[in-house]
């Protein structure tokens, strides 16, 4: 008798499984990924407003940056342009490790990524970094 082929999901006939987290709780999220889409969204806002500045530029996330940028012991550089290849790695660890904000809260370090972007942007079109999204901030 030839062997039944064994599927993935169905493993002593229960069916396929749903999500390890269930329908009621939550999906884990890591302070990766909430870097990740915060900085996303600042970069899709920031390429929505200034499209043909922007419209080919790719951004990219780096943990840290590499030893050659880091002029000085106590500057550790946030990000990084690249204006040859149109390229702006954003650098994670030093704005969730040294935040820059006045509250050590999630909306201020949220700000915190936000405005990196928004100054990398700034800085690859040569524009002030006021100029960038000059209505984000306007309400607070």
């Amino acid at each position: 008798m030839p062997a039944r082929p064994r599927s993935r999901g169905s493993r002593h006939g229960r069916g396929i499984r749903s999500s390890v987290a269930g329908p009621v709780l939550p999906f884990l999220s890591s302070r990766e990924t909430r870097f990740e889409d915060i900085a996303a969204d600042a970069a899709d806002y920031v390429t929505a407003l200034w499209p043909s500045e922007l419209g080919d530029v790719r951004f990219q996330w780096a943990d840290m940056p590499p030893r050659a940028l880091a002029g000085r012991i106590d500057e550790v550089p946030e990000w990084a342009v690249d204006p040859e290849r149109r390229v702006i790695t954003i650098f994670r660890l030093p704005l969730q490790r040294l935040p820059r904000v006045h509250i050590d809260d999630p909306w201020h370090r949220q700000i915190a990524i936000e405005g990196a972007v928004f100054r990398a942007a700034a800085e690859l079109i040569g524009r002030d970094p006021w100029e960038i999204a000059p209505d984000r901030w306007r309400h607070h």
